[in-house]
């Protein structure tokens, strides 16, 4: 899970533990927000230029990877 640590952080100094964007203020749930209310990755970085594409991308990755490995396959 290095990947995680690289884009995600969780400290209870910052917005009381909720997970964030490595050297940002901005939750990692935001960005899901963003794409689930239909905006794209671009309107996402856009209001939050503090966030990489780089980060935004493999934050989709991770929770892909997440996803996957909680599946119960037949």
């Amino acid at each position: 899970m290095a990947l995680i640590s690289r884009v995600v952080h969780s400290d209870p100094d910052i917005l009381g533990g909720t997970p964030v964007f490595v050297g940002t203020r901005v939750p990692m749930r935001t960005l899901l927000d963003y794409l689930e209310a239909g905006d794209s990755l671009e309107v996402f970085l856009d209001h939050f230029p503090s966030v990489s594409r780089e980060q935004a991308i493999s934050a989709l990755e991770l929770a892909k990877e997440m996803l996957t490995a909680y599946a119960n396959p037949a």
